[in-house]
């Protein structure tokens, strides 16, 4: 396996803790599993998430090829475009956001941090609108003499993806560490490159876990076929012989609500209770999705109390302050 091989740009701080939350194993009862949090959201890049392990790959291979200025896309209040703004700042470079307003663009939460750190952020109107953008971002900074590297939504390209393959052997030596070989790992999965990640380092290490993708998005059909891809794209890369197809990726969406970035009562209800009980903070749009299918398969039966599950908190806490009082 090639993974030690690829070049990376110091940003997360590693390893992240894998907490057991004791609290909210008792506020659901007898019949909880042991419940442990793996605490990405701790990765400490400008209020940390998952996206730290991806762009350290990103920024490194942004910086050999001689990139002055990092490009990305995301919706108005994107933890991605957040910590790539900050991944450039670290690095010297200069950055470039590409966001849509689909559900406004109040500059407050990730979207102020953008601007505070120093991002030009280019607002247009809807996801589609953004690739078109994309692309003439790039013409202009070339014209001007700069090199740009575009990062693709997420992070979600092999390079990106490899990360979370690297992160599956951590969280294993964690599990062995404490005699533990969990059921099912949740995880919010939106753009794929996590959940690919993750599931192409549990063939390759034998991870004792599903890797349990709760979707954050529609349409389902089209996120599986993606993820089967970039996770044979990311083995490929890190010289795997290894390749996933659909029937390799668990995505659940049942927990999305109406659409990405709106809120669901379960969501809110589960950011409510890890809240009261672990004092961890989850957001809307992701993290709280996920803990909603983690709560309702727990208070379905789904586990039996000598059981393990782990949570893999992509952080979003900033995503918190726009939604403001739905929250009380």
């Amino acid at each position: 396996m090639r993974l030690e091989t690829l070049q990376r740009f110091p940003l997360a701080t590693l390893p992240t803790p894998l907490q057991r939350a004791p609290n909210l194993e008792a506020a659901l009862g007898v019949a909880s599993p042991r419940i442990y949090l793996k605490r990405d959201d701790l990765t400490g890049l400008a209020f940390g998430g998952n996206k730290a392990r991806k762009l350290e790959y990103l920024l490194a291979d942004a910086l050999a090829a001689g990139a002055t200025t990092l490009v990305t896309e995301g919706a108005a209040q994107s933890n991605h475009a957040r910590m790539t703004a900050a991944a450039a700042r670290i690095a010297g470079l200069g950055c470039v956001l590409v966001l849509d307003a689909r559900h406004g663009a109040e500059v407050a939460g990730n979207l102020l941090l953008d601007h505070l750190l120093g991002a030009e952020v280019r607002i247009v109107p809807d996801k589609p609108a953004r690739k078109s953008m994309m692309a003439q971002v790039a013409d202009e900074l070339r014209a001007a003499g700069e090199r740009p590297y575009l990062v693709p939504t997420g992070g979600s390209v092999p390079l990106g993806a490899a990360a979370y393959v690297a992160a599956v052997a951590e969280l294993l030596q964690q599990l062995r560490a404490i005699d533990e070989a969990p059921r099912r790992l949740y995880v919010a999965s939106g753009s794929q490159g996590t959940q690919a990640g993750l599931a192409m380092g549990a063939r390759a290490f034998s991870a004792p876990f599903e890797v349990y993708g709760v979707a954050v998005e529609h349409p389902r059909a089209q996120l599986v076929a993606d993820c089967a891809a970039l996770a044979s794209a990311t083995a490929a890369l890190i010289g795997l012989e290894e390749s996933l197809t659909e029937a390799d990726i668990t995505l659940d969406d049942g927990f999305i609500g109406p659409a990405y970035g709106v809120a669901t009562e379960e969501g809110l209800d589960a950011i409510r209770l890890l809240a009261t009980t672990e004092a961890v903070l989850l957001d809307p749009v992701y993290s709280g999705k996920a803990m909603a299918a983690l709560v309702a398969h727990v208070r379905a039966g789904q586990f039996a109390p000598n059981e393990a599950v782990v949570f893999l908190h992509t952080g979003g806490g900033p995503s918190l302050f726009p939604f403001g009082t739905a929250l009380l």
